[in-house]
């Protein structure tokens, strides 16, 4: 059906969630257009997430490696940290990622416009660039703009100075000490990168523990890990300044109501992100923002106004890029129903096989429910794990920390969600993927064959004690 409107769907941001709307709407043959105002083309997780950050902790992995060459009888000498070289490795693989993204964005069957964009009215947009400015319309759209850094507001801290994972991801020194401020993934990532690279690290975590969306046996062993290796976890504190110690900088903050503090060359701000929100003119299209500056929106990823929908890190939800392309998609089948209605009901969001990594050593891979979410949901399950430090495979390579956890619903035993800290934990994670998302039992995983010696062969042991436990309770 033709609209009146220029476009009939109008995508504002270039990134993950945005390109993969654009292309999936104009394959259904709607007239479609992306808007993008940033200085560089390629969305957060090429420019400033996914792809450099896994680079550095890449090379950080692989040093840490080296050094323990001794405990697998080699000899690894003379060794050392090449940082600028280091940082060229990221910029090759970034320019070959950037090349790729320009070019579908360059060449895709829609129109890609270089401007920002900031709403007039629902379905008006005001677009700005060096030729100018002007108007274009569309009758339906979707915000993908991405999000901002979020840093705490602590007294002397911008007086004092700090750096962001942005400016993290562009070093070439190594500072000789470092404060982390922040528990999440970024922090934690990007703190063992800079110890294992040589700084003398502490991270100051507001809540009890690192990673606190994960649950808390997944957190103590992340912990445990870390404070083996050599960083300083302070985890349940309260930020109270900053201040300047010469050339050095100084975090003061409270634990358990006794004043502590940390003093360090460098302190990394890593609290979050925010969606970005900011100069779209959200008001003008009638659009809600809460109060806690995220986007309201429905199950099917729609504003309160019906026609503007949202997707990746702009919805503030999952800031994860398969989930912001899911979105994305989602979002762009429903524009096209409100623009071809056939009485075909609206596609509703499905976060069951909701996945989540964290790129540490180890690795955390997290599908579907951890206990925590099933006990606020109040679903009736029963759970196994079994630890790599008794895994032949595991043993063999090293690895000491970590485990897999199952958890299955009673009925059938349905596997409804599964963590994953130790080895290799972001690729074995997609086994159990896989399982769930064909609503696999604990005992069709205790039946599937597995390899020995694999690291994958671990997960039939706690899917045995799950079919155990079941049989017993009937």
């Amino acid at each position: 059906m033709a609209t009146p409107y220029d476009y009939d769907f109008i995508v504002i941001g270039g990134g993950s969630a945005g390109y993969a709307a654009a292309r999936t709407a104009s394959a259904k043959g709607v007239r479609v257009a992306i808007i993008e105002g940033g200085e560089q083309i390629g969305g957060l997780c090429v420019l400033r997430g996914c792809m450099p950050s896994k680079s550095f902790l890449e090379s950080a992995h692989r040093w840490h490696e080296i050094r323990r060459a001794g405990e697998f009888g080699l000899k690894a000498q003379p060794i050392g940290v090449d940082m600028p070289a280091i940082q060229a490795r990221k910029k090759r693989l970034q320019a070959g990622f950037l090349s790729y993204r320009t070019d579908q964005l360059k060449h895709g069957k829609f129109d890609f416009i270089r401007a920002w964009a900031t709403f007039e009215d629902p379905h008006t947009l005001s677009l700005k660039s060096e030729g100018g400015t002007k108007t274009i319309t569309g009758a339906t759209f979707l915000i993908g703009t991405g999000s901002v850094i979020r840093c705490v507001d602590v007294p002397g801290l911008r007086e004092t100075g700090f750096i962001t994972s942005d400016d993290a991801l562009m070093t070439e020194k190594i500072p000789a000490s470092l404060v982390v401020l922040g528990g999440g993934v970024v922090a934690v990532e990007l703190g063992q990168f800079f110890a294992r690279m040589g700084s003398k690290t502490t991270i100051i975590q507001r809540s009890g523990r690192l990673v606190r969306n994960y649950d808390e046996d997944v957190s103590a062993e992340l912990e445990s890990a870390f404070v083996q290796e050599g960083i300083d976890v302070r985890t349940g504190t309260k930020l109270i300044r900053v201040e300047s110690a010469g050339t050095m900088k100084k975090v003061f903050y409270e634990q358990k109501g006794v004043m502590c503090e940390v003093i360090a060359e460098e302190i990394l701000c890593a609290t979050g992100r925010d969606p970005a929100l900011d100069g779209l003119g959200l008001e003008k299209a009638g659009v809600e923002v809460s109060k806690g500056g995220c986007l309201t929106l429905d199950e099917t990823l729609a504003t309160n106004v019906p026609h503007i929908f949202a997707a990746g890190d702009a919805t503030g939800m999952h800031e994860v890029v398969h989930i912001g392309i899911q979105q994305g998609e989602w979002a762009a089948r429903n524009a096209v129903r409100l623009l071809r209605p056939s009485g075909e009901p609206m596609e509703k969001v499905d976060y069951r096989l909701n996945t989540l990594v964290v790129f540490t050593e180890p690795e955390i891979g997290i599908v579907g429910l951890c206990e925590n979410e099933a006990k606020e949901k109040g679903i009736d399950y029963v759970t196994a794990k079994y630890p790599f430090n008794d895994h032949g495979k595991s043993m063999i390579m090293g690895e000491r920390f970590g485990f897999v956890k199952l958890l299955a619903e009673k009925t059938r035993g349905e596997i409804i969600g599964a963590e994953i800290i130790g080895p290799h934990a972001a690729d074995l994670i997609h086994e159990l993927i896989a399982v769930m998302y064909y609503h696999g039992t604990a005992a069709d995983l205790m039946a599937m064959p597995h390899y020995h010696p694999t690291l994958a062969e671990i997960m039939t042991y706690p899917a045995e004690e799950i079919v155990e436990k079941l049989a017993e309770m009937r």
